[in-house]
Parts: structure tokens; sequence; C-alpha cells
């Protein structure tokens, strides 16, 4: 719950705005207190009074009011809260974020706030998918600023696609994970998820049947402990958590890369299905048929080992180091084994032989191998699985 928890919620002006009075309601029905501040554009969505009726509360407008800056200046205003949240945010207001621009009140609000700040983009789908707001969302992501959503759906300018902002209750999920007080609060966790793909040429790729489901599972249950969490995914079929920062990858080289730049950390949970090997002559350009009748030559190379690396570092090393070993033969012996040769800590093990149905799919039935010995869990969902791994994480570090 969010009793006694301070949201200074910024508004954008998008038509999601009308939202953000029901997201308004639900957040102070879960104890919080909103403090409402509109962009000049929200106005056009949704009026000051009514937004003031719902939050209980005065809104903000005007970067220049003078009584206001004397009563409550926009440093104060934009520290005074536990989180600031802005919900839509707009295509614009990203840009302002990621360029440092402050010539409004919204804007000046979150380049002086020294809390951390969770986003709810929404705009039209070719928007959403333009170069710059994705680069725009990399660089917000990787500057600690929080994201939910968007959701894919119809939008009202009559498209569809992704652009939607998130339902009410799933940023509040969201905000309740970005506030979280418990036995992990402090401290950061690391975990990788999904699949890599390594590319054959710019259209093929080697990949595996990762979902990226238990990765995404556990990040969200980790967050729920009250820890920040550095989630980096490959492309998974799921959408990663809420409130938690996101990096995506696409090889085994990149997601190594953003291991190194994530660490330190107190845990570290390698859950991703990493590709071994990749192709050392991939082609630049898309292979064709010759009309010879031969298959072209691919010549592999050995991906990075990271849970190894990470496991094995000198210095740095995360006080807990988490693999997992997907095995179709002799499962607990195996992973017995791999975790001996890579050097963590723990080794989560479960049977992926398609027969059981786990690999993609929504359950999940594992083995936690350590100095202690081996647990064998009953088969569980894969949600189940995670709160349990989350809460064995907590009372490790604790």
């Amino acid at each position: 719950m969010l009793a006694g928890k301070r949201i200074l919620l910024i508004v954008g002006g998008g038509i999601a705005a009308f939202k953000s009075l029901d997201l308004i309601r639900r957040l102070r029905e879960r104890g919080a207190t909103v403090t409402p501040v509109l962009t000049k554009a929200s106005e056009e969505f949704v009026t000051p009074l009514s937004t003031s009726a719902l939050a209980g509360q005065k809104v903000y407008r005007d970067l220049f009011d003078l009584t206001d800056e004397a009563e409550m200046g926009h440093i104060e205003l934009s520290r005074a809260a536990d989180l600031v949240v802005v919900a839509p945010a707009t295509a614009d207001l990203m840009a302002k974020m990621t360029a440092g621009l402050a010539n409004d009140l919204a804007s000046t609000l979150l380049m002086a706030t020294d809390k951390r700040v969770l986003i709810a983009p929404a705009m039209n789908v070719r928007m959403w998918e333009h170069p710059a707001t994705q680069r725009n969302l990399v660089t917000l992501q990787g500057d600690g600023i929080m994201t939910v959503g968007p959701d894919v759906g119809d939008m009202a300018c009559g498209e569809h696609g992704p652009g939607r902002m998130s339902e009410p209750l799933a940023i509040v999920d969201a905000v309740e994970a970005a506030l979280a007080d418990g036995p992990l609060k402090g401290k950061h966790v690391l975990v990788t998820s999904g699949p890599t793909h390594e590319p054959i040429d710019p259209v093929r790729y080697i990949a595996n049947r990762s979902s990226g489901a238990q990765g995404t599972a556990i990040a969200r249950s980790l967050a729920a402990l009250g820890a920040d969490v550095t989630f980096i995914t490959g492309p998974a079929d799921v959408s990663p958590p809420s409130g938690v920062k996101v990096v995506k990858v696409q090889t085994a080289r990149e997601m190594k890369d953003a291991v190194d730049t994530a660490l330190p950390a107190d845990a570290a949970v390698f859950a991703a299905a990493v590709a071994d090997w990749r192709v050392e002559n991939a082609s630049g350009s898309k292979m064709k048929k010759d009309g010879s009748g031969k298959a072209p030559a691919l010549e592999f190379a050995e991906n990075p080992d990271i849970l190894a690396g990470v496991s094995q570092l000198k210095k740095g090393r995360p006080k807990l180091v988490v693999g997992f070993a997907a095995e179709t033969d002799d499962v607990d012996a195996n992973a017995t084994a791999k975790r001996k040769r890579k050097g963590c800590d723990w080794i989560v093990a479960n049977d992926v032989s398609p027969e059981t149905g786990i690999m993609g799919g929504s359950e999940n039935a594992v083995s936690v191998i350590s100095d202690e010995g081996t647990e064998v869990w009953p088969r569980l969902s894969k949600d189940q699985v995670a709160a349990k791994l989350a809460e064995k994480i907590a009372g490790a570090l604790t």
C-alpha cells in the first residue's frame, strides 16, 4: 500500500490525460497524497478544477506564479515528493527530459528533482516507433528513469499498435514497486532475461525458445521487495516489468557489455538463455540461393561466458551470483557440474524437455543447487517461482 507516500503527478498533453483522473483516484484509495502538475497542453483534455477536486490538493500550472514561488517554490515542490510520476508522458515531454530542457513548470520540476521518476508514455504509434523517440527512451532508461508501458491497442486517432498509456491500475502497481519498502530496499540487483539473437545475415538469426517470462517475473518480484533492479533483456516475448531500469539488447556480446556497465550490484541473477555460439562470418547482405544446392558454410565462434565472468571477478563481484541451467538430461547432475565450473553461488536448474512444456510456458519446476545442497521445488507458476526465489535472495542479502 501507499499510505503516507507523496506522489508528484505531472500530466502531459495528450488524450490519455483523461486517465490521469482515475489514476489520482486509485492512488488516493491506497493512501497516497497526490500533488498534480498540469502542462498547458494537458488543460485541453482535463480541467484544473476536476483534477484538484479528485486530488484534494491545489493544482500547480505556472512556473512564474509568484504566489506559488513564495509559498512552494519549484525546487521545493520537486523534492517534497517520494516519487515523481509523468502520466501521460508525451513524445514532447520525453524529448524535453532527454535534452535537459526546462522551459515550463513540468520540465523544470523534472530537471530539479532529486527523487526517482516514473513515466507512462502515451502517443500515436508512429510517434512511439519514431527513431527519435526510441533514442530518447534508451537515454532516459540509461539515466535511471523508470517506465511503465505503453500498451498495444486501438488509439483515439484510429490507428492500432504500441502507444496507449498503461491503465491506471498498472501504473499504480509500478508506483508501488518503485516505492516498495521491503527487505531488499537499498540493494541493487542485476537480472538478465530472455533469449539472445545472433545474426546470420540482416534477416536471419540463431535464437532459442526462451520467452523471458521467468526472468521478467523474477525482476518484478525483486522490485516488489524493494530492490533497485537493473533488468537486461534480450528480445523476449513478454513485456519488461514496471518499476525497474530496463536495458534492451540483441546479442550475447551486447548483453555482456550491458552487464559490465550495470555493475557493481549486490546480487546478480542470470536467467537469460544466452546463445553459446555466434556466426563469425555473418553476412552484411541477405544470403541467397545460387542454384548449386549447397548451403552457405557458417563459421561459429564461442560467445563470452557472462555468468562465469561475473562469478569469477576478483574485484567487485556481487555478494550473490545466481545462474540458471536449462537441461534436458541428467538435470541436477549437469546443473551441479555447471555451478562448479562457472563459480556461481546458486544454480536454478530446470528440465526443458519438450514434454514438460516449461520452455515458453507459464509454469516451471526447479531445483536450487548451492553449497548447502539441493532444494527441489514443486511445479509452480513462474510468478510463484519468482516470488519464492526473491524471498530466498532477500534472506541471503539481509
